[in-house]
Parts: C-alpha cells; structure tokens; sequence
C-alpha cells in the first residue's frame, strides 16, 4: 500500500508539473500584458511593479479588434460549416460505395494530407490572386479544399461503424439517397462532426500564412493578420502584442464555456463509440 501511495504521490507531483509547464505561455502573456515595454524588458517573469491598462486600450484600437474579430468569426464558421458538410457527404459516399474507383478517390484524399502547403502556395496566389472582390469566399473554398482530406478519412472511419441497414430500411420506406444521409446517417456522425468541427477551426482560426497571402483588403484581415502588425522593421511593440492576445482569447474562451457540455459529450460520444 505504501509503494502505491508513493507512486500515486509522484504522478500527482509529475502532473503538477507538466501543468505549471502547459500554463507558463498563459502566465507570461497575462503578467507582461500589464507592464509597460520598459518594465517587459526588466522582468520577464516577474509581476508588475505599475500595472497599465493602456495597452489594451491601444491594443484594441490598432487591431480594430471588432472588425477583426467579425472576420475570424466569419472566415472560421463558414469554413467549418462548409468542410462539415461537404466531408460528411463524401466520407458516406465513399464508405457505402464499396467499388475500385471510390476506393482510389479515398487514397487520394489520404494522399493529399502528405502534400505540405508551401509546395502549391505560388501557384494557388498566382491563380487566385486578382480576384480580390471574391478574397473571403475564396478563401473559404481554400479551406475546404486544404481541410477535407483529414475530414474525410475521420468521416469515412466513423461510417465504419454504422450498418448499412439503416440506409436500407429507410429506403424501403420511401426515402431518397439525401433524406437517408441528412435525416439519419448526419445525426449520427454527431461525435467525430465535434471532433472535426474543433480540429479546423482551432486551425483556421490560428492561421496566418494562407489570409495573408489571400486577404488583399486590410478590412477583411483576420486577427492573427492584424497581430503582425505589432512586429515591425526595427521594433518589436510586445506590451501592445501581448495585450492584443489576452484579448484575443476572450471570445474563444467565452465559446468555449457556453459550449463546453456539447465538446465533451460529442468527444466523450466519439470515445466509447
């Protein structure tokens, strides 16, 4: 009984630790989001000496966080909506039509999750590029195109695990090949539909290389695009940077706590299933 209190006491120590290690990033943001550059440059990990609520005001002025905020809420919404709905369908597709060409089309779509974005990042601007009215849509359709792959492979492994009986008996009863998919298959496929939908939109929201490269207009800029702003030339405005970010976090920590239970029961669904 000892030995096993001790081992129980060194993984709660072991724990705490990586702990303390995952919150440092989140500790240093905060604390230094209150200090003036000066006092950054000083003391890193110590608190602040004068606390400053004028980084966030300015913070919040340079990134015209609302507009921001509006377009990452957008770009990130319609994205997932959009890969959700179009993988879903194909990761049935592919599954129920058990021939050599959906087979292929399948190891395509695995295929393409080994090709790196920096190999079609040339072509895809310089194709797309001049259509700047179009900026958000594209890159909408930029996102299904690049997210699909791992939404289909995770859709396709789940339909595994439905019998495809419930197709044949709906369709005995007078249902179409949409209705079976939208009104009975859809539901289910509730659990890896979280997985997916948190997957890409931690993703898209995070991302900076494909909006700067797509987003001409500076009023479409997403939040990480306006971050950049921040670190210039010849300085580096880390108090505004790192005041930008705690804001930044705000709404994703307020999504998260509003939809917490649906997180955790589609993943905890997903899990036993």
């Amino acid at each position: 009984m000892e030995k096993k209190k001790k081992n129980k006491l060194l993984l709660e120590i072991f724990g705490l630790i990586l702990a303390l290690v995952w919150l440092s990033p989140f500790y240093l943001m905060i604390v230094n989001a209150f200090k003036t550059k000066r006092g950054i440059f000083s003391d890193v990990l110590g608190l602040p000496e004068e606390m400053t609520f004028d980084n966030f005001t300015e913070a919040f002025i340079e990134l015209d966080f609302l507009q921001s905020l509006f377009n990452s809420l957008l770009i990130s919404i319609l994205s997932v909506g959009v890969i959700i709905l179009f993988s879903s369908m194909a990761g049935y597709a592919l599954a129920r039509n058990k021939s050599k060409l959906s087979g292929f089309v399948f190891f395509l779509f695995v295929g393409a999750m080994l090709i790196p974005f920096q190999s079609v990042m040339i072509p895809l601007v310089s194709l797309f590029g001049n259509f700047e009215m179009l900026n958000r849509v594209g890159l909408v359709f930029m996102y299904l195109g690049f997210g699909s792959s791992l939404s289909i492979f995770l859709y396709h492994g789940a339909m595994t695990g439905i019998s495809k009986s419930l197709d044949e008996a709906a369709i005995i009863d007078g249902a179409n090949k949409f209705q079976v998919f939208w009104h009975i298959i859809f539901p289910l496929l509730k659990p890896i539909s979280v997985t997916v939908g948190i997957l890409n939109v931690i993703w898209i929201w995070n991302d900076f290389l494909l909006p700067s490269l797509v987003l001409g207009d500076e009023s479409a800029a997403t939040i990480p695009l306006k971050m950049f702003f921040f670190f210039g030339q010849f300085t580096k405005q880390w108090h505004l940077a790192l005041a930008g970010l705690t804001i930044a976090i705000i709404p994703v920590i307020i999504a998260y706590f509003f939809a917490q239970k649906q997180i955790i029961k589609g993943v905890s669904e997903g899990a036993v299933k």
